[in-house]
């Protein structure tokens, strides 16, 4: 059984939500590409675990990916960039946005469907 974006896209956003809720957590942008993801968080206070949060997310979607008839698998490790103070998060964002453009799945970063957050609205949001 092969399992689409389409398919994967509503579980994997309620893994990860679930996991930022979990860890107290927040997601500036989320962004589920066909074969990785990009997750831009933040924590809300001083108990927030942002490490964990990825972690708890990986594993939890990866055994529902695995269960689910998914062909891949989350990479070992996870690349990680700390933003410092004075570092743009709307450039960081921009990038993580325009991902399916440069990939060529779309011509503008608003009609891809499968990216979220629990910050901002996309549907008004201009860079």
């Amino acid at each position: 059984m092969q399992v689409s974006l389409e398919d994967v896209f509503s579980p994997m956003e309620e893994i990860l939500l679930d996991s930022l809720r979990r860890w107290d957590c927040d997601s500036h942008v989320h962004l589920f590409m066909p074969d990785h993801c990009h997750l831009m968080l933040e924590g809300r206070s001083e108990s927030s675990d942002l490490w964990r949060c990825v972690v708890d997310f990986k594993q939890r979607s990866g055994y529902w990916l695995s269960q689910n008839g998914y062909p891949g698998r989350w990479q070992k490790n996870f690349y990680d960039h700390i933003l410092r103070e004075g570092e743009d998060t709307r450039k960081q964002m921009k990038y993580i946005l325009e991902n399916p453009v440069r990939k060529w799945i779309t011509d503008d970063w608003r009609k891809y469907p499968f990216k979220g957050s629990t910050i901002h609205d996309f549907n008004n949001w201009e860079y």
